[in-house]
């Protein structure tokens, strides 16, 4: 059986959801995976009265574990004065590409035409000789230093490029970032990484996180190996097969464009920046932030980590290199200025990966794995409890303040321990 939303009624708020999840995942009652129906509605309602006060127009929700769905909800409405939530209405994800990005880079890594350790130069040769600013001189002009080592393909994957993001911090590298603009949609991948690899680091390759345009670097890399536009290699690569059918880097066609979310009129900029419209075909296909995507479809990629590669028979990576991916690579490795994974976490090959039980203030298991989108949105994945959920909202000032609470409130509906039997 797919799943078919349940109408949820608070007051006057109704959560509906009326499609099926993709890859036909099983649906069960909560309590047989371990999870109470009481403290997942109570998430629900907690959500309901965000959207009541006007934080945002609607959200989705969806709860797994073992491999099936236990809840999902859609509440509230599409956009404002728009039509009602559904389970199928397609949010943009932002950086919750970058771990897609990741799986089709150790893809080609696996069939042996991407090397992890190789300089980045072997694929984009104006990565070769870089240079990391120093400070800024009297006169403005940006000061530096040459880079020690050059980038390695590895630190794209774990922002330890010495790059960095123009549209959040400050600092010589920002600075020039941000006047360089280059990821404004107007440009190809290709593009764009010429433009980065002219521009000073902000940190010397391989000694510090920081997060940056790393990913859409990456993007470009797999363009050159993969003899193919990154939204091609995805969809073949990881869409197709696991029937994403309603994920990519635009909405094309007319039918689906009434599903896309939007935010409230007030909460359409990230930082300096507009959000985009999914309606439109944009050159710029960043693999660090442009997909859009539904709960159903990302539920399938999160289902194929947390089963080790594969999904209903279709296997895209090995389990061993699922568990490199998942496992932290920071060792030995400096926080920036901004260092986003948290306290007690550490970062995988695009994602932020859990390295002690406490000391955080979000509960959490060793070695689960989360990231979220400047949307809003955000996923969290615990192998150690076969668990994990999807939060999709359209609200770059409200949406991330709610993620704490939620991965608290799913744990909290929690009734066992470890994996439960069928």
């Amino acid at each position: 059986m797919s799943i078919s939303m349940r109408s949820i009624v608070f007051g006057a708020a109704v959560a509906i959801a009326t499609s099926a999840i993709a890859a036909d995942l099983p649906v069960v009652q909560p309590d047989e995976v371990g999870l109470s129906a009481d403290k997942l509605n109570q998430i629900d309602k907690m959500l309901q009265d965000r959207i009541d006060s006007g934080d945002f127009p609607g959200a989705v929700l969806l709860v797994a574990r073992n491999g099936k769905v236990a809840h999902v909800s859609a509440l509230g409405k599409r956009r404002i004065d728009g039509d009602i939530m559904t389970d199928d209405t397609i949010f943009r994800i932002y950086s919750m590409t970058k771990p897609i990005t990741s799986v089709v880079a150790l893809m080609l890594v696996e069939e042996g035409k991407l090397d992890l350790n190789a300089p980045v130069s072997r694929y984009l040769p104006e990565f070769k000789e870089m240079t990391v600013a120093t400070g800024t001189a009297d006169d403005g002009a940006i000061q530096t230093e040459p880079a020690k080592r050059q980038i390695k393909v590895v630190d794209l994957m774990r922002h330890t490029a010495g790059l960095t993001y123009g549209f959040f911090g400050t600092g010589p590298a920002r600075a020039a970032l941000k006047a360089e603009n280059p990821g404004n949609g107007e440009k190809t991948n290709r593009e764009v990484a010429q433009v980065l690899g002219g521009l000073p680091l902000e940190y010397q390759p391989g000694t510090t996180w920081e997060y940056s345009r790393a990913t859409d670097v990456l993007g470009a890399v797999i363009e050159v190996v993969d003899e193919r536009t990154l939204g091609d290699a995805m969809r073949a690569r990881v869409f197709e097969p696991l029937g994403m059918t309603h994920t990519g880097f635009s909405v094309d066609r007319t039918e689906d464009q009434s599903l896309i979310a939007e935010p409230n009129d007030d909460d359409r900029m990230i930082g300096h920046i507009a959000v985009f419209d999914p309606a439109e075909q944009r050159r710029f296909e960043t693999g660090g932030g442009g997909l859009v995507s539904t709960a159903a479809d990302y539920a399938t990629f999160m289902q194929m980590l947390l089963n080790e590669g594969t999904l209903e028979g279709t296997r895209l990576l090995s389990p061993f290199t699922v568990k490199y991916m998942l496992s932290d690579q920071l060792v030995g490795i400096e926080k920036g200025k901004y260092y986003l994974p948290g306290q007690n976490y550490g970062f995988g090959l695009g994602v932020a990966v859990r390295r002690v039980a406490g000391g955080a203030a979000e509960m959490g298991s060793v070695g689960d794995f989360y990231w979220g989108g400047a949307a809003g949105t955000y996923m969290m994945g615990d192998p150690s409890e076969n668990l994990f959920f999807i939060f999709m909202v359209q609200s770059p000032s409200n949406g991330t303040a709610m993620r704490a609470a939620l991965r608290n409130m799913v744990y909290g509906a929690m009734t066992n321990l470890g994996e439960v039997d069928d």
